[in-house]
């Protein structure tokens, strides 16, 4: 998979692929990530790329010329199955999509910042808008660290146990049961009995109920959509 990501601040997204689960794919070759800096395709001699709204209002807005520019000039050289830009009025993310999205092959992801930018560029390239919740940050960046890393762990052979990103929270619409590690004891605190049990169905029913309950005590509102 090979994700690009256009954004007027590329130093933000260094650290986020440069370690832990996310190096390990672009390693393996399972994932590429690109970022472009947008002011590479900025106007005039101090390569801008925002300017004051129409109409009046306080903010700037990404100009629509150089991120025309810059989405041209990536098609051209590939398609993409989905254009992607991440603002606080998109769908709300959640693992769904994440699922879907790391079936595809090529995505662009475009980074909002000032006051957004120009309506023309979200008519005729975008694809698809995405919220990671509901509020705002200072732009898109760190959005779109979150779609990678989220898209780029369900990747085959991304993780070293494929099965552990089934078992996450969210997969099957609740959140993820309780777990332990050694010791079994700790300051009187025990480990629940079954676990230690090496009875793996029963393990898998008290798993089951676990999650069940925790998704009903923090979060009914996933009980309530299915």
């Amino acid at each position: 998979m090979r994700i690009d990501i256009i954004t007027v601040l590329p130093e933000l997204l260094e650290s986020p692929f440069s370690h832990s689960i996310m190096k390990r794919a672009q390693q393996k070759g399972l994932l590429e990530v690109y970022t472009h800096h947008l002011r590479d395709f900025g106007l005039g001699k101090h390569r801008q790329v925002d300017d004051y709204q129409f109409g009046g209002g306080a903010g700037l807005v990404m100009m629509i010329e150089p991120i025309s520019k810059c989405i041209e000039q990536l098609q051209s050289e590939r398609a993409y199955d989905e254009i992607i830009f991440l603002t606080p009025d998109g769908k709300r993310y959640n693992q769904s999509i994440a699922n879907q999205l790391s079936l595809k092959g090529n995505l662009l992801l475009l980074c909002g910042h000032y006051k957004g930018i120009d309506e023309r560029i979200r008519e005729q390239y975008v694809t698809s808008e995405i919220s990671i919740g509901d509020y705002v940050l200072s732009g898109g960046e760190l959005a779109a660290a979150v779609l990678v890393d989220s898209i780029g762990r369900l990747i085959p052979g991304v993780l070293n146990d494929e099965t552990s990103a089934l078992s996450d929270s969210f997969q099957d619409d609740l959140l993820a049961p309780p777990v332990y590690t050694r010791p079994a004891e700790f300051k009187g605190w025990k480990v629940p009995d079954i676990l230690l049990s090496g009875h793996e169905a029963k393990i898998q029913e008290w798993r089951y109920e676990q999650a069940l309950k925790r998704t009903e005590d923090r979060r009914p509102d996933l009980l309530e959509e299915k």
